[in-house]
């Protein structure tokens, strides 16, 4: 696969990038830690509106600084172990490379097809974002981790509810109960959510994880990546799209 695939400017945005609302009053500087490289931060925040291609934007976590030139929509599912791979040892060094000097945002999208758990890993993670993305979002990158961690065989029961609000429990800044309490009260209307933004995915030629596309937010122009690339083919991509 050729490392950017440029797309059409086909519908890219409605209402403009330049007018998103940005929500929550508290921005919190979250930390990832991977097991190949040191600790890197960066912004994390939440935002209304819709950005590239149509794509929501509410509801979803997004890493770095607001007035970036190129978003890196990032769409994942916790049972794939590319995803994982991807997590470990690329996503540290884009963000230390692009995303903490201002040069890109990454905005966070779950897209599970490998099973019932997948749904449920997506579905707590986005209760996990609502509990804490204001008041303390690097608590939601510690949970994050920590699943991607405890990631094993596909549908094992790893990633069944217990377990996961187990790992939550271990989780400072998170809390279990109000975990089980968003699952319990809002999981159709998340699962609904989540549907959507992996049809809008397919309709933009992501049909699996780790799947990527850059935007460039002033020339609305696009590329895609799919699968976990090695540092180099992102670097490449970021670079080319934020050129063009």
């Amino acid at each position: 696969m050729n490392d950017s695939t440029l797309l059409t400017r086909r519908r890219a945005v409605l209402g403009g990038l330049a007018t998103l609302t940005v929500g929550g009053s508290v921005y919190g500087v979250t930390t990832l830690i991977s097991d190949s490289s040191s600790s890197v931060s960066a912004e994390m925040y939440s935002a209304t509106g819709t950005g590239a291609f149509d794509i929501e934007l509410t509801g979803h976590p997004i890493m770095g600084k607001h007035d970036v030139p190129v978003d890196l929509y990032y769409w994942s599912e916790y049972q794939c172990p590319f995803c994982a791979q991807f997590n470990t040892e690329t996503l540290p060094q884009i963000i230390r490379n692009f995303v903490t000097p201002g040069d890109v945002r990454v905005i966070f999208i779950e897209f599970p097809y490998l099973g019932k758990d997948s749904m449920t890993a997506a579905v707590m993670d986005q209760c996990v974002w609502r509990t804490v993305n204001e008041s303390n979002p690097q608590a939601y990158w510690q949970w994050h981790s920590a699943v991607f961690e405890a990631q094993e065989e596909k549908n094992s029961g790893w990633a069944s509810k217990a377990n996961l609000l187990d790992i939550s429990q271990e989780i400072d800044g998170v809390s279990a109960d109000s975990i089980e309490r968003c699952m319990s009260t809002d999981r159709q209307a998340i699962e609904t959510a989540i549907e959507s933004d992996s049809q809008r995915a397919r309709s933009i030629g992501i049909s699996g994880t780790p799947g990527f596309v850059l935007y460039n937010r002033q020339s609305k122009k696009a590329g895609k990546l799919v699968g976990a690339q090695p540092y180099g083919r992102f670097k490449s991509a970021i670079q080319q799209v934020k050129n063009t």
